[in-house]
Order: C-alpha cells, then structure tokens, then sequence
C-alpha cells in the first residue's frame, strides 16, 4: 500500500492518513546516555520514514525533560508493521539501546486502529 502525501506536506507529518496500526511510546533514559540513545534513534527514524506502508514515524523530546522521548509510529497495516520490526534498521537501534543506554523508565502501546477521526479543537475559539 503507497501512501502518498497531500500537496504541501511532508509524509512524516500527515497524520490524517489511514492507519491500521499505531504505537506510542515513551522513554526515560539515564542522562549520560542520552546522546547514545539519540544517536541510535536518529537512523532507524529516518529508514522508518522510507518505508513502505509507513505513514509516520517520529520520535521527540520531551519539552519539560530532557532524558524523555515520545515515540509515535503510523503504519498502514499489520504487514508493514511487522515488516518494520525485523528491518535491519531497527534491530541495529534496538540492540545499540538495549546494550548501552540505561532506560530508566519505558511505556509502549500498540493500538490496531478501526476507525480514524481528524481532530481540531481551533473551532472551539
């Protein structure tokens, strides 16, 4: 399944594409093993991005701590999603964090999506 952007956007920031699986994430890393985790990441993330039947594929720091990170992955179904998880890519990363990074504090949550809403609450003002 190609999932093409709308004119003007980039893919890694159309959240209004169909999704059959989503996962968020958080993660609490040791301070001095934040840059290990970043530097790992940042790979992985940008394969992610260039896969087939990935919608979205981000990861951001928390902007009140700076040791946590949120993790929000968009995959088109479950076949892009498992396909994902045994790329290369993303064992590298996975096998760098959990060799070196102190994870302090971890939290992740698979939802198979049935249905999709757009929200936007700027009507409201």
């Amino acid at each position: 399944m190609e999932n093409t952007p709308k004119p003007g956007t980039s893919n890694s920031h159309d959240k209004t594409q169909t999704t059959g699986i989503t996962v968020s994430a958080y993660y609490k890393v040791h301070p001095e093993d934040r840059q290990i985790f970043i530097d790992a990441v940042i790979p992985e993330m940008t394969a992610a991005n260039k896969m087939e039947g990935c919608v979205y594929y981000a990861f951001s720091q928390d902007l009140t701590d700076e040791n946590t990170f949120h993790l929000l992955e968009g995959w088109a179904d479950k076949a892009a999603y498992e396909h994902h998880e045994n790329a290369e890519t993303f064992l590298t990363a996975l096998g760098t964090v959990v060799k070196n990074v102190r994870i302090l504090d971890r939290e992740g949550v698979r939802y198979d999506i049935s249905k999709m809403h757009i929200d936007d609450p700027r009507g409201k003002v």
